[in-house]
């Protein structure tokens, strides 16, 4: 064999060693040794002992993973139900011709989705303080003055049937924005002419965004949610910065802040594994039941 022939053949596995690398020491190992780590029982790195599928055992009968995974499924759907016809009442708004400033308005929009979890969450626990002079108390207090003669503000973050409330209403002002744009994209793709054609056989509003709309931006609303969902399931920010991680009486406890809790403050990294590996189980489950649901309606329509 020819030396140059030899070469060339070498010359793919160089092309593709840097992402085999990367994927091997980032991603597999750690899948692996997260997966091997789930079948012991640590009191801190150096201290482990090997019990097998316990951890999965206590994790089937252990009451806060179950209130976690009630918190996280109750986010996610209040996130994903209010994100996405929010995102789309926003981008047939900034996508109307007459509209003017749209760049502006766009970029307003958007923008809070580049400041990050962790800086709105310092603005948020800022502004839903529970002192009478606190941005949400000022609006609350003269509001509930219409229905009570003796008004007191809320304890937003300490009341546990507000709590996750405000950590959703953060979360949704941080992330519309993202989706709007993805959204707007989509409706530009979509020929104007059908809409003219819908007007003069006499379609009403409704019927062109059922019929036109709805049909053109639906491959981006399908990957929206199958997105969102799986960001919704995977919280952890947000509760963390605004209520300290479990929240009161622990109704902000996430699935991920409780891996966090058990891996990171405890030290029980065996059992913070099986809660990760749980989660991933999950989120698949999810993930594949959505695609099916959404294939079936397509296949219908």
């Amino acid at each position: 064999m020819k030396a140059g022939s030899r070469s060339s053949q070498l010359i793919p596995w160089l092309m593709v060693a840097p992402f085999v690398v990367l994927f091997t020491v980032f991603i597999l190992y750690p899948l692996l040794r997260s997966l091997a780590l789930s079948a012991y029982r640590s009191a801190g790195p150096a201290n482990s002992a090997f019990i097998g599928g316990e951890n999965y055992q206590f994790l089937l009968s252990d009451p806060l993973f179950w209130t976690a995974c009630l918190n996280t499924a109750t986010y996610a759907v209040l996130f994903v139900g209010l994100q996405l016809p929010a995102a789309l009442g926003l981008a047939i708004a900034l996508d109307h011709p007459r509209l003017r400033a749209k760049q502006v308005l766009r970029a307003a929009f958007f923008c809070p989705h580049l400041v990050g979890a962790v800086f709105l969450g310092v603005v948020f626990w800022k502004l839903m303080g529970k002192d009478p002079g606190s941005l949400a108390n000022s609006l609350w207090l003269p509001l509930a003055g219409l229905f009570s003669a003796h008004p007191q503000p809320l304890n937003w973050l300490g009341d546990p049937n507000l709590a996750l409330g405000v950590v959703v209403v953060a979360a949704l002002w941080l992330s519309v924005g993202y989706s709007m744009i993805y959204l707007l994209a989509a409706l530009q793709t979509v020929d104007r002419e059908l809409y003219e054609a819908a007007a003069i056989d006499g379609a009403g509003p409704w019927a062109r965004f059922r019929h036109i709309t709805l049909p053109g931006v639906a491959p981006t609303l399908l990957f929206l949610l199958l997105v969102n969902t799986i960001g919704a399931l995977q919280v952890f920010e947000l509760p963390y910065v605004l209520t300290g991680g479990p929240g009161p009486a622990n109704s902000t406890l996430t699935v991920v802040g409780y891996l966090y809790q058990q891996g990171f403050e405890t030290g029980n990294l065996g059992y913070a594994c099986a809660i990760g590996w749980a989660l991933t189980i999950g989120i698949m489950a999810v993930s594949i039941a959505q695609l099916r649901v959404t294939r079936l309606d397509r296949d219908s329509t």
